[in-house]
């Protein structure tokens, strides 16, 4: 059985912002981050279908530190989907933003693939400590 993780996530910026944000391999880089050392992930991420890339951070005993991908969907300024391959896992990375008026923007995550509760645990820690580092990018 497969394990899913759904998050929502408001912003006080425009959809372009946060599309930018996402998809901009040095704006990636500000945001996401290895949660144990606090270094940035290195990245060759574009937003391109059938772009293979990797975010990479400094190896550790329990993790070589890249996180292989390949870009699924890209619908700007909607919605972009990815591989997200580590660990023996390979999920799915679903982002779709939504424009709320007034300046405002929801961001939906949906990561599919997960083979157990723990690793769905640690992805819920992750893209929330991440997903609070994006705002300080949007700001």
């Amino acid at each position: 059985m497969s394990l899913s993780l759904s998050l929502d996530f408001q912003y006080t910026a425009s959809i372009e912002k946060v599309w930018s944000a996402l998809t901009d391999s040095s704006k990636l880089a500000k945001w996401v981050f290895n949660i144990h050392t606090g270094q940035a992930m290195e990245n060759d991420f574009e937003p391109v279908v059938g772009r293979r890339f990797q975010f990479r951070t400094q190896p550790s005993e329990y993790w070589d530190g890249i996180i292989d991908g390949e870009v699924l969907i890209v619908d700007a300024p909607n919605r972009v989907s990815y591989t997200w391959a580590s660990g023996g896992e390979k999920h799915t990375v679903t982002w779709t933003l939504q424009d709320l008026g007034d300046g405002k923007v929801n961001l939906h995550l949906e990561q599919t693939g997960f083979a157990n509760a723990q690793g769905l645990e640690g992805a819920r820690y992750g893209w929330g400590k991440w997903c609070g580092e994006l705002e300080k990018v949007l700001a």
